[in-house]
């Protein structure tokens, strides 16, 4: 795609990135066929082509409306477009560009403003979090059941292995996963356990950044980046293996670190050590190897169906791992249809576009519930959420499953 970027971009450090994933961008338009807003919308600016060209627009100079902020907004940050696309464009990067720029352009309102501020405050700390869900449990039983179905009870992690082996690995306890799904983290530590592994926290680390990054917060994003940079690398430095990651949502942040800490010259090298770090605990345990198998010895008998997650399969690029290793613990994985396409979750996205979110969940639960599973199981704590309150069938991370299989053997 040709490119003429207007004088206040061009020779930027942004402007030479969305320069170059333009370039590559020949509009061929097979990313229409995997986009979940173009799917639900049937429009072409609520499409990666579409909305790669309004991006381009405006940085050849266009004055950017609050139609574009719209059509952006509506991206869920999916990154099916990056599987699909035979170009290799880098979408999500060029994204993160457009939707600075138009934040500081058109802004927001106060209103609106006063609402994503609130949303990164009350998600992005466990202690307001924990107190907000503390409430809502209280008066769970009160509330009309749209909302009722958003506050799952309480409930017990588990046992959590004090470290006791050589060899050490790192985990993110996430934002609102302690709270929501205490279990998750505890089941992962009791499986790394009994492979000779043992999980431990650095309490200096807290939210990934996230959730401030794709509210257009770039800077507190950042800083979060840094303060987990500077918790980690110690623990690096004294030899634990890898930082492991239960949600793939903070996973696929975190492993981009060190591109956006590129150019900062003090975190740079460090934040490329930390991203290089961080593994799926997908991947941590199939790299493990028969090891893991070698601990099965009764395989458990469920029927489950699986979603991945688009920051797993899109955005790390970790397809297949997750199946394997539960196929190996006995379960069986009953079909699902359009297992590429997002469920709506995508972080703060089934908030602030509920009516796209609930389309797309119904849409997903609608494949996942074809083949009638006993559970269904997926690998970030926001696609477990916003499906689980759509259905009755129990949603649970699947290391939950490995764990009671290698429990029962």
């Amino acid at each position: 795609m040709q490119t003429h970027l207007a004088d206040v971009f061009r020779n930027t450090p942004d402007g030479e990135v969305a320069e170059r994933i333009l370039r590559n961008c020949v509009h061929c338009g097979f990313c229409l066929a995997t986009c979940p807003t173009y799917q639900v919308l049937g429009s072409e600016l609520d499409s990666p082509r579409g909305r790669i060209y309004l991006m381009k627009q405006m940085l050849e100079g266009a004055t950017p409306s609050t139609k574009t902020q719209l059509h952006l907004d509506r991206c869920l940050t999916c990154r099916n477009c990056e599987t699909t696309c035979p170009s290799g464009v880098e979408y999500g990067k060029l994204l993160d560009i457009g939707r600075r720029i138009v934040e500081e352009e058109v802004g927001r309102g106060a209103i609106r403003a006063a609402a994503r501020a609130a949303l990164k405050a009350g998600l992005g700390s466990p202690l307001l979090f924990n107190g907000m869900l503390k409430l809502g449990r209280t008066v769970r039983g009160l509330l009309p059941g749209f909302l009722r179905a958003h506050i799952p009870a309480a409930e017990a992690a588990g046992d959590w292995p004090s470290p006791r082996h050589a060899r050490r690995m790192l985990v993110l306890q996430g934002c609102v996963q302690p709270g929501l799904r205490p279990g998750i983290n505890a089941a992962t530590a009791r499986v790394l356990d009994r492979l000779g592994i043992s999980l431990v926290t650095a309490k200096e680390a807290g939210c990934c950044g996230a959730l401030a990054h794709h509210l257009n917060d770039t800077e507190a994003g950042l800083t979060a980046a840094r303060r987990n940079i500077d918790a980690w690398i110690p623990q690096l430095d004294a030899g634990a293996e890898a930082i492991v990651m239960t949600a793939s949502g903070c996973g696929v942040m975190v492993k981009d670190y060190g591109w956006l800490l590129r150019d900062d010259p003090a975190y740079g090298e460090k934040a490329a050590r930390v991203a290089a770090a961080t593994k799926d605990i997908s991947e941590i345990l199939v790299g493990e190897g028969d090891a893991v198998k070698r601990l099965i010895t009764r395989p458990a008998q469920e029927h489950v169906a699986y979603h991945p997650p688009c920051t797993l399969q899109h955005g790390q690029k970790l397809a297949g791992g997750v199946e394997a290793l539960l196929s190996a613990a006995g379960f069986e994985l009953v079909p699902v249809a359009e297992q590429h396409l997002c469920c709506g979750a995508a972080g703060t996205y089934s908030i602030l576009q509920p009516e796209i979110a609930g389309q797309l969940k119904a849409r997903k639960l609608g494949h996942l519930q074809a083949g009638q599973p006993a559970l269904i199981v997926t690998a970030n704590i926001g696609c477990l959420t916003h499906l689980q309150s759509g259905t009755a069938i129990p949603v649970r991370h699947w290391v939950e499953l490995l764990d009671e299989a290698l429990a029962a053997s």
